[in-house]
This record gives structure tokens, C-alpha cells and sequence, in this order.
């Protein structure tokens, strides 16, 4: 827990990159769909303009900051977020929700949110 707590401003900091640059293609509207969808290899491929490939590689960076340390962003709009642990040898995910103090809570790893207890 001390582990997850220390790293809350690092986490928010990650989640807050992910959601600007989730508005910005937003506000692209279907234009950024298109693109993002003819980026499928698939399909051929295409270079993106650069106002729809800098949000894209923003978001990717940092969910994949988030990934290498095995932290789960379950819900960018709520702020929902797993960090891996162990309690009593079982392993488990202890929740937080930006904007909460600290890491207050876990669940089982089949749980989810609805599972979410008091440490």
C-alpha cells in the first residue's frame, strides 16, 4: 500500500495526460475517427496529421508508462485505477479513485469495483 500511495502523483499526473489527450481527439470529432481507423495496417495504413497524432502518441505513451509498472487504469472519465498486490498471500488489486486522499481500498481480482473494501 505504501508502495501505491507513493506513487499517486505520478499515476494522476499519467491520468491527467490521458484524458486531455482523449478530449483532444474528441473534439477532432469523426475526422480523428477516420484517421485512427485507416492507421489499422490492415487497411494499408496512413500517417495521421499532426493534430491527430499527437494526442494519440501522448495517450499511448502514457498508458504504456502505466502498463511497464503493472498499474491498471480501469476508468479514465471516474478515475478508476488497480494497482497489483498481495494481501494475506492472495493477490489482489487495491482501487483508488483520483481525487481520494490515498489508497483506501482492494478487491479480489474477479471482484471489480462492486467487490471494493476497506484496507
Amino acid at each position: 500500500m505504501e508502495q501505491a500511495n507513493a506513487t499517486l502523483g505520478w499515476v494522476t499526473e499519467r491520468i491527467q495526460r490521458v484524458r486531455a489527450a482523449h478530449q483532444a481527439l474528441r473534439e477532432l470529432g469523426q475526422g480523428a475517427s477516420a484517421v485512427i481507423r485507416a492507421l489499422d495496417p490492415q487497411l494499408g495504413g496512413c500517417y495521421p496529421s499532426r493534430e491527430v497524432a499527437r494526442p494519440l502518441v501522448t495517450l499511448s505513451l502514457a498508458l504504456t508508462e502505466l502498463e511497464r509498472v503493472d498499474i491498471v487504469l480501469r476508468d479514465l472519465e471516474r478515475g478508476l485505477v488497480d494497482f497489483p498486490a498481495l494481501r494475506g498471500g492472495d493477490e489482489v488489486y487495491l482501487c483508488w479513485l483520483v481525487g481520494e486522499p490515498d489508497v483506501g481500498f482492494w478487491h479480489a481480482l474477479d471482484a471489480g469495483f462492486v467487490g471494493r473494501q476497506p484496507l
